[in-house]
């Protein structure tokens, strides 16, 4: 029988109402309590290192979850994370960089509802979540939700209240389940992997999300507090020059002089990135060393710029490390 360890962290799952509202309360043993068929299927041990809303959520709780897993991975044969719906694409991304070539499944859950209540989504995605970390062909980290399994680095929350709140963004989902049946789109388990981890992040990040007429000198006094911005910028990549002023791309040459690093991304859900199709873009990605997205989340490419600025240093490095693929993170086009 297969030994797997839940580690119960708060969010909508563990809730109860209190006076100001949905609050994180359970543990992880009232969580299984709700699903004692579960014992039937393999052993379960619980630990509860937190219980916040994931709204609270910080990278140094990666780090706390990171390190539970590092400490009992020779103990289990898999390990489910409950967690809150609001931040756990994040959370799946910052552990996909910081746990890497896990042979063993690394799974992250949670429900648009509390599982106390009589009509709820906790109790089935809590269970498809057991089932999928005991099968022989899963491995790494991914989400299980409503039915979809979807790699750590691809998932995007797209609604606030539905069931199917997560979806798998410029990639298919890894497998669905169904019924408890498991039927794999990527089986690609390769046993041969060693697993590697890391202890080291950088939350030093700042996002900027572009508006038309946005104007650059909003940042000046802001960027030198942080190692590195990510700008979401317009379509393929477009950074704005208004009247031709310069203004954006002499703030962000500036702050690259000075040893920060720039991200360029897009705020255009799918499809994803590509700079050198427009001058906005291409002036801004042949003039100056900065990175860009393609077709990772936004959520993923927050997670492994703090993952590489808290391991690597030097531009060239950061680069190539940006640009290689870990769980399924990124396809340049």
């Amino acid at each position: 029988m297969k030994k797997i360890l839940l580690i119960s962290t708060g969010g909508t799952i563990s809730s109860q109402r209190q006076n100001y509202g949905l609050t994180p309360i359970m543990s992880g043993d009232e969580l299984l309590s709700f699903i004692p068929t579960i014992k039937d299927i393999c052993q379960v041990d619980c630990i509860t290192p937190f219980c916040i809303d994931s709204t609270n959520v910080m990278a140094k709780n990666w780090l706390e979850i990171k390190d539970i897993v590092k400490i009992n991975y020779n103990q289990y044969d898999g390990f489910v994370i409950c967690h809150g719906t609001d931040t756990l694409a994040y959370t799946a991304s910052a552990l996909s960089y910081l746990i890497q070539c896990s042979n063993k499944p690394i799974v992250i859950t949670g429900s648009q509802r509390p599982i106390n209540l009589e009509i709820t989504d906790a109790k089935t995605n809590l269970m498809d979540s057991i089932i999928f970390s005991c099968d022989e062909r899963a491995h790494g980290v991914n989400i299980v939700f409503n039915g979809n399994v979807i790699a750590g680095t691809r998932a995007k929350k797209q609604r606030t209240r539905s069931y199917n709140a997560f979806s798998s963004i410029n990639f298919p989902d890894i497998a669905v389940i169904r019924s408890g049946k498991i039927i794999f789109f990527i089986d690609d388990k390769q046993c041969t992997n060693k697993v590697r981890f890391y202890d080291e992040i950088c939350d030093k990040i700042l996002l900027i999300k572009l508006i038309p007429g946005i104007c650059a000198k909003t940042f000046q006094n802001i960027l030198p507090q942080y190692k590195g911005v990510i700008i979401e910028s317009f379509g393929l990549g477009g950074v704005p020059n208004y009247d031709n002023t310069g203004e954006f791309h002499m703030m962000l040459k500036e702050y690259i002089n000075d040893g920060g690093i720039v991200l360029i991304a897009t705020q255009v859900l799918n499809e994803g990135s590509d700079m050198e199709v427009y001058e906005v873009g291409n002036k801004i990605k042949n003039e100056l060393d900065v990175l860009e997205s393609y077709d990772m989340t936004i959520e993923a490419a927050t997670a492994k710029l703090m993952w590489i600025l808290g391991n690597k240093k030097g531009f060239q490095k950061i680069e190539r490390c940006f640009y290689e693929q870990i769980n399924h993170d990124i396809f340049m086009q």
